[in-house]
């Protein structure tokens, strides 16, 4: 259903997924750790709201606020990051969440 997920788009889009690994990997943390760990960098009023189904994935979450990203590090993943297209929409073309987000 949503663009972003589907086999050419996920395809595509590994590299993203590489690139976080590989930070993770670094830091010896969870992939999903670095991931909301980067968007808590960001700014203080931006907050990630992950969502889960299992207590273990809420629990990794929760870890997110005790992996630090140094300046660097941020600078780094923020340099990489800014080089990768991101392959599909977010939201399906013409649907409720596309409209309100504009597109």
């Amino acid at each position: 259903m949503v663009p972003r997920f589907k086999l050419e788009n996920l395809e595509a889009n590994q590299v993203l997924v590489e690139l976080i690994k590989k930070v993770a990997a670094n830091k010896n943390a969870p992939p999903a750790q670095i991931a909301l760990a980067w968007v808590l960098a960001q700014k203080p009023w931006i907050v990630p709201i992950p969502g889960t189904r299992k207590l273990e994935r809420l629990e990794e979450n929760l870890g997110a606020v005790d992996v630090e990203l140094t300046y660097e590090e941020l600078s780094d993943l923020n340099d990489a990051l800014s080089k990768i297209k991101i392959s599909g929409d977010r939201y399906p073309a013409g649907s409720d969440y596309a409209k309100r987000a504009g597109r």
